[in-house]
């Protein structure tokens, strides 16, 4: 920190933590060129760790770690190219015969390799995570999700003290679980401040979900050189091993922490917490018990936000009872402010307050405690400012306005909802001043000292209790009560503006549209949640290893997201194919076929959000009863679009369960059967065959157009739709793969979809790939140089002869290539990228070239 800055508590927050320029000492770092064939930094203590010579950097990394070893990072990179994910490899033999945990990530264009030394059995954390998932998945209240946790992480993970800890409104933490040793002092109810944990801090706690320190009193290994070239520092944003600030290892000093872990607990794309582990003593955790530990912290958000979920949804359910009752007694009542008053209590009731009062037409009316009259004018000009067209609160009344502090001890706090687009018509709920104390844990007010760092903010060095009184504060307005005041603003402005415009048919409508979303919402939550605890609990084969585990869980989980995204996007209408693959992208896996086909089909705000429900059940009714949920079952949807009549959909399922008519219909198979005519006027008609379900559905003409996807948006998914029109070039273009990795392969293929091309046939072997030519003729191959116990060149020959234009790619050194017997013939690295495969193919197949000779 330089010394002649400003010492004040942004600080912290300036701190460059993402490039420090050392690591921990539990492991070692190699960062790479991309092209990864050379070592350009180093780690100080890569030479001893590895057992190399000293001279590192500008060495070929296949001369250090081996081809074997280069060859399998090449395709980890390959299968995940999210720096925020970095690939792993488990017990991995260099040449030296030492066995290594290996971590890569490429990011700003530097591949960052991370070496941990191995344990043998990576089999025990896997199973730990499963336990301990286990042990929670059935846990429906978030207090005791929140309590146990703590206690399981503590006996599970062998930390001396685990806690949760939540982060409030104005950034300070607050311990609301504990699990300790029994000899330690309880931090339990105490708070943290917000400068704990810096800006830059918590930004990469949402980016790096884990974050271990192994030893705090431990030398920081530089990395070396600290600078490149250009004068830049080695960005460790997402590296595991990055050092610790020293300023955050003199915190854990002064704790008396020896160790620590912090797991992330994001909830919708927020830091809502962390679940922080100490020990007193150094620690580390291998590589697996650290993927198990961040496994766990992802399943422990995913439940801790759906329970959240299922909280607001019951409180919704609670406030729209009241509401209804209100809309009916205002569809009798001659006159709206009389209605009003009378149910003041009632709206009360809705949001947790002490009083509640109404200014409409230039009344005043109120109930239970609430400021005095002669204040009521300052209160109105502030509504004005605050809440104009939108709901606004605070718990800090006096902050905003200064008469507040006259009356705080009885409205400390307001929630003000406006009735009206004109001004001067307000809904109030006020709070009480509650008079509190807090439990910091220590004087939060940072000091700084000047030292070998200079001037800089110094952290605490007693951590006993120390109490500050809190006045002139209500207890804060959670974001349900917002949600229902929000929700009673809109039923008061549709009662204020078009009381006498509303007619009993319309109104009963509405009622059941919304009795409809809120059952389905809720329905929709449970499904998750089984579908989550499905894929967590049951891994798809039997000694399967940690990383192919992690690896399906992470993908199906964020199609299952990206699913329920695409449906909460329904607003704008959209297409049809979108819709369709969002929906069953989750449930597409190697064991069941689904086959999604039909020509293009736009839908309008009111159909596509009629058919996203819709569709959610089927394919949800799939994948737990039917063809989806077993394996061999298949699903095949097809539509047309006629321009008189509009869209025909067919869903047939077929070689799953026998199915049976069900004894009694419930809410989804209502939800099927009765929205597309109840809300499109079309048709539906569902038959329970005992080889299938077959559901037949149209969509009136008015609803749907023939309208290409893109028009909506650049985002495309590897299932149906015709390619871009810039791609037709390729439209026509066989392709052969020869690609002994499946996962490789697959992300070959996608790359040829996103392309345009449609005829792909991927092979593993030699022999495989020479009965497919028996049979076909490709334009261009894609050959894997090495295939596992074989390499592809007699195969390469043999293309060569029928006159078959072909690239070579490998993971390996050039040195694997027979170039002299294929000089011409172009080679690409792994990992792949996409303008690279598609320009060679371009090249290839040019009418121009002569693909004997070129070969």
């Amino acid at each position: 920190m330089n010394i002649n800055q400003p010492v004040d508590l942004n600080n912290c927050d300036r701190e460059p933590i993402h490039i420090p320029g050392s690591i921990q000492p539990h492991g070692c770092l190699l960062a790479c060129d991309q092209s990864f064939r050379s070592v350009i930094r180093h780690s100080a203590n890569a030479a001893a760790v590895l057992s190399f010579g000293n001279e590192i950097n500008g060495r070929m990394i296949d001369d250090l770690l081996g081809e074997e070893i280069v060859h399998a990072i090449r395709n980890a990179l390959a299968r995940s190219n999210d720096p925020t994910r970095p690939a792993l490899s488990f017990s991995l033999g260099l040449p030296s015969g030492q066995l290594f945990d290996i971590a890569v990530h490429n990011f700003k264009a530097t591949i960052i390799v991370e070496l941990e030394p191995a344990k043998p059995d990576i089999a025990q954390p896997l199973e730990l995570a499963r336990t301990m998932i286990g042990r929670i998945n059935s846990i429906d209240q978030i207090d005791r999700l929140v309590r146990d946790t703590a206690r399981l992480v503590q006996a599970m993970l062998n930390y001396d003290r685990v806690m949760i800890y939540q982060f409030e409104a104005d950034g300070a933490g607050r311990v609301v679980s504990e699990s300790k040793r029994g000899d330690l002092e309880s931090f339990f109810g105490q708070y943290f401040p917000a400068s704990d944990i810096p800006q830059q801090a918590r930004a990469l706690y949402l980016r790096n979900t884990i974050r271990i320190i192994s030893d705090a009193n431990a030398a920081r290994i530089p990395i070396v050189p600290e600078l490149d070239a250009s004068g830049e520092p080695l960005d460790l944003s997402f590296a595991h091993l990055r050092s610790v600030s020293p300023i955050h290892c003199e915190y854990l000093r002064n704790m008396g922490v020896g160790a620590s872990m912090s797991i992330s607990i994001i909830i919708d794309g927020q830091l809502w917490g962390l679940i922080a582990c100490h020990r007193y003593e150094p620690r580390t955790l291998t590589m697996a018990e650290r993927v198990a530990a961040e496994m766990f912290g992802q399943f422990f958000s995913l439940h801790l936000s759906a329970l959240k979920r299922k909280q607001k949804l019951e409180a919704a359910a609670k406030a729209r009872q009241s509401l209804d009752r209100f809309l009916q007694l205002t569809a009798r009542a001659p006159e709206i402010d009389d209605v009003l008053r009378d149910n003041l209590p009632e709206f009360a009731s809705l949001v947790r307050s002490d009083g509640a009062a109404i200014w409409l037409r230039g009344r005043w009316h109120q109930f239970g405690e609430t400021p005095p009259e002669s204040d009521i004018t300052g209160l109105l000009s502030l509504a004005e400012t605050v809440a104009d067209g939108h709901i606004w609160a605070t718990h800090k009344l006096s902050n905003y306005a200064l008469d507040a502090e006259h009356y705080a001890d009885v409205a400390s706090g307001v929630l003000i909802v406006p009735l009206s687009q004109r001004p001067r018509d307000y809904l109030f709920f006020f709070r009480k001043e509650i008079v509190h104390t807090l439990d910091w844990a220590g004087n939060p007010e940072k000091s700084y000292e000047t030292g070998p760092l200079g001037d800089r903010l110094t952290p605490r060095k007693s951590f006993a209790i120390w109490k500050e009184t809190v006045r002139r504060q209500s207890a804060p307005w959670t974001d349900e009560e917002r949600e229902i005041a929000e929700a009673t603003r809109m039923v008061l402005i549709e009662i204020v503006l078009r009381q006498n415009e509303l007619i009993e048919e319309e109104r009963s409508k509405s009622a059941v549209r919304q009795r409809m979303l809120n059952e389905e919402l809720n329905h929709r939550v449970k499904n998750i949640l089984a579908i989550i605890k499905s894929l967590v609990n049951r891994p798809e084969r039997a000694g399967q290893d940690i990383e192919s585990y992690v690896h399906s869980l992470q993908g199906r989980i964020q199609a299952l997201a990206h699913a329920h995204d695409q449906v909460v996007r329904g607003d704008g209408g959209g297409s049809l194919a979108e819709l369709m693959n969002a929906e069953l992208s989750p449930y597409r896996a190697s064991h069941s076929s689904i086959v999604i086909d039909g020509p293009p089909v736009w839908l309008d705000t009111r159909a596509f959000s009629v058919m996203a429900l819709m569709l959610h059940e089927l394919s949800t009714n799939a994948a737990k009863y039917g063809a989806l949920s077993r394996a061999g079952g298949s699903l095949s949807v097809r539509w047309r679009l006629d321009g008189l009549t509009g869209c025909h959909i067919e869903w047939v399922e077929s070689g799953g369960p026998p199915v049976v008519p069900p004894g009694r219909r419930g809410f989804g198979t209502v939800l099927i059967d009765r929205s597309v005519p109840f809300d499109l006027g079309g048709e539906s008609d569902l038959v329970f065959r005992p080889e299938g379900l077959y559901g037949r559905f149209r969509i009136p003409a008015k609803f749907v157009s023939a309208r290409a996807a893109s028009a909506r948006t650049p985002e495309r998914h590897p299932t149906v739709g015709p390619p871009m029109a810039a791609e037709q070039s390729l439209g026509t273009t066989r392709v052969l793969i020869v690609e002994d990795q499946m996962l490789i392969a697959m992300n070959l293929e996608q790359i040829l979809a996103d392309a345009g091309v449609k005829d792909v046939m991927a092979t593993a072997s030699v022999a495989e790939a020479l009965r497919c030519l028996q049979k076909d003729r490709p334009d261009v191959a894609i050959l894997d140089v090495n295939l596992g116990g074989e390499t592809s060149e007699s195969l390469a020959q043999e293309l060569k002869h029928r006159g078959i234009p072909f690239m070579f790619a490998t993971g390996y050194g050039d040195n694997m290539i027979p170039v002299h017997k294929f000089p011409r013939t172009p080679v690409v690295q792994k990992p792949y990228e996409a303008a690279t495969i598609i320009g060679h193919i371009g090249r290839l197949i040019s009418p121009r070239r002569d693909p004997r000779r070129d070969a």
